[in-house]
Order: C-alpha cells, then sequence, then structure tokens
C-alpha cells in the first residue's frame, strides 16, 4: 500500500504553485499593486496568483509571508535580541503584548536549554542601544516579566532568505 504524501511536500506541487512561490521570495515591487506585476513576469492573471498564494498558505506549504526590514537604512543604528523567561501558562498573553510594541520586529516562543531558561525571543530595533533598553524596560512593566536579556547585535554576518524552486521561473 502506498503512504500519501504529506500536503508539503514539494512533489505535491504543480508547476504554477512552484513558479508563484519562486515569484514571491525576492524583492517585493513598491507600487500598488506589486501582485499584479509579479503575476506578468511569471505569465498570468493577479487573480490567479492572489488565488494559488490562498491555496498555499490554506493548505500549509506556505506558513508566513513577511517582508525583511533592512533597519540601518531606516534608521534604526541599533537592534538587541531579547530573551525573556516567561511562564508556559503566560506565553500566548504576553507574546501578545510583547509583540505589540512598534520597535518589535519579532517575538517567537522557544524551548528554554540547560542552563538558559528563556522561552520567549523579541528583537527590538532602536536609533541607539539606550534606546533598546528603554523599550525593553517598558515592555517588562508591560508585561510582568522580570527576567530577561538584551543580546546586542555587533556585526551582520548574513541576512538571507530560503530560495525555493530557483529554477521555476
Amino acid at each position: 500500500m502506498n503512504k500519501p504524501n504529506k500536503p508539503d511536500e514539494p512533489s505535491m506541487l504543480t508547476d504554477l504553485e512552484k513558479k508563484v512561490i519562486a515569484s514571491i521570495q525576492g524583492d517585493i515591487p513598491i507600487v500598488s499593486r506589486p501582485y499584479q506585476v509579479l503575476a506578468g513576469e511569471i505569465g498570468v492573471s493577479e487573480e490567479t496568483l492572489i488565488q494559488t498564494l490562498e491555496d498555499l498558505t490554506g493548505r500549509g506549504v506556505i506558513r508566513r509571508f513577511g517582508a525583511t526590514l533592512r533597519h540601518q537604512k531606516s534608521g534604526f543604528q541599533a537592534n538587541a535580541m531579547t530573551a525573556w523567561q516567561v511562564e508556559e501558562d503566560r506565553i500566548e498573553a504576553v507574546g501578545k503584548i510583547m509583540a505589540s510594541f512598534r520597535a518589535v520586529s519579532h517575538c517567537y516562543r522557544r524551548d528554554p536549554a540547560d542552563g538558559w531558561p528563556y522561552n520567549l525571543y523579541t528583537m527590538i530595533h532602536g536609533k541607539s542601544e539606550e534606546d533598546c533598553r528603554n523599550t525593553a524596560r517598558k515592555m517588562s512593566e508591560k508585561s510582568g516579566v522580570q527576567t530577561y536579556q538584551l543580546l546586542f547585535s555587533r556585526r551582520e554576518l548574513k541576512k538571507i532568505s530560503m530560495t525555493y524552486f530557483p529554477d521555476a521561473i
């Protein structure tokens, strides 16, 4: 008996789906209708591209669609990955509080490790390290989470996104 494929296995994707995935991996055009431009590049209608993206998202093939901010080019000179120790039964509520801060671009829950009890992580951006510290202090006050560590970035060594189906287009 054949074992069914998982819904997110690449072998289950059509050529069109691979083209759509490949089309959204690079820079998105900064125009009023970016999907129309991308659709034209792969030879489909804007409606087809959007419907395909919605279907891929609904099936769990695409779980997240986001933008990368080059913080240095937008006036932010400092950033700190901040590790928070949060009671597990408060993770969702605290995560929503943390994510609500404008200076926060990322908010993740991760498993703690031996000797490292932190389970919630936020990336805080600021004009200076002091700005990041002040934001973390406000986040701590608002959430009631007292135990945290700020890890400031010193140098960016690599920042790229994964590339899937590079030959699809």
